[in-house]
């Protein structure tokens, strides 16, 4: 309900592939003998269909606002077995249903993919993308509409993409100053109430002017990003840092192993012997320290680059600003 987008979820099976569909999986095999029993064929008992050239998949799609029965969606087609590739096959009709166990739309049609896979017969094999999801435009048919009440309450609420006071605040005020007649108030961080709208065409008029209003969002809260399994770190431009001093050097230690033969005397009962010897090194590198006043956003990164800092050395040096205080944002790692 509501003027929203909602999910929508189904089972199938993917047929018509050459030889890189599931293999003996007992899902599947229920689900084609459903299919058959539906086209008025049944299978012996014992009888397994051959599944090679089929593969049990599951469908999403979004079901967006306002959609009427007889429109298209595009539709998700993925495996969830061992099938390798879904390149060439037809997804036979399946129902998608909603949250609600009820049926919104049919899904039906070719599949296409955008990934694909070969396979030796010494095991070697090469993947490029992804061969076992693909998609299919206009895929599924809505049958069944979802109500909303946009036309019928008498209030209507305006949920914002990015919840901020100061944003809620600001479409409030907007709302006001371009139609003086309407009751706009922040409801919350994240949505904003107008009361007492009309019914009928002049709502719709109304909402549509609502709609294109220009509003500036508020400024966003400083924050740094760290993703520390690929190094890659974001500053926003809200980032401030506090007067300090950095400074940041590499420890190098080298070990380097030269064991040495040793022979006995000559006509000596002794035996030929290895004896290690190892010498070990220890490099440190000598680093500027470089101090930091009030440094907005482009200050921090030319003294980082200065510095000529990795990106693992960017996320310790962030750390420790953080803990020393210095770091005036939200350290977020993901």
């Amino acid at each position: 309900d509501s003027v929203r987008s909602n999910q929508l979820i189904g089972y199938g099976v993917v047929v018509g592939l050459p030889g890189t569909g599931d293999d003996s999986l007992e899902y599947a095999t229920a689900a084609m003998r459903g299919i058959t029993s539906r086209m008025g064929m049944a299978l012996p008992p014992g009888v397994n269909p051959a599944l090679k050239n089929a593969a049990a998949v599951m469908i999403t799609a979004n079901l967006p606002a306002f959609v009427r029965p007889g429109q298209r969606l595009d539709i998700t087609v993925s495996a969830i077995g061992k099938a390798k590739s879904l390149r060439g096959g037809t997804l036979l009709m399946t129902p998608l249903m909603g949250a609600d166990g009820a049926i919104y739309a049919m899904a039906q049609g070719n599949v296409v993919v955008g990934g694909l896979g070969a396979e030796g017969n010494d095991g070697s094999h090469v993947i490029v993308n992804i061969p076992t999801v693909g998609r299919i435009a206009g895929g599924a048919s809505v049958e069944r509409d979802v109500a909303n009440d946009l036309m019928t309450s008498g209030d209507t609420r305006f949920l914002l993409t990015e919840a901020d006071i100061t944003t809620a605040q600001r479409v409030a005020q907007a709302i006001a100053a371009a139609m003086p007649g309407i009751d706009a108030s922040p409801a919350d961080a994240g949505s904003v109430l107008i009361r007492h709208l009309p019914t009928g065409a002049d709502r719709i008029a109304m909402l549509s002017r609502i709609e294109n209003l220009s509003v500036q969002p508020g400024d966003p809260p400083a924050r740094v990003i760290v993703n520390a399994r690929t190094g890659t770190v974001v500053i926003n431009g809200a980032v401030r840092i506090a007067p300090t001093a950095i400074t940041h050097g590499s420890l190098t230690i080298s070990v380097q192993e030269t064991p040495r033969v040793r022979q006995p005397a000559p006509l000596s009962n002794g035996e030929t012997i290895v004896e290690p010897s190892s010498a070990i090194g220890v490099e440190a590198q000598r680093a500027p320290m470089v101090a930091f006043k009030g440094a907005n956003l482009s200050d921090i990164i030319n003294a980082l680059n200065r510095m000529q800092v990795t990106p693992a050395d960017l996320v310790a040096i962030l750390e420790a600003l953080k803990q020393a205080g210095a770091l005036r944002a939200d350290l977020v790692i993901l």
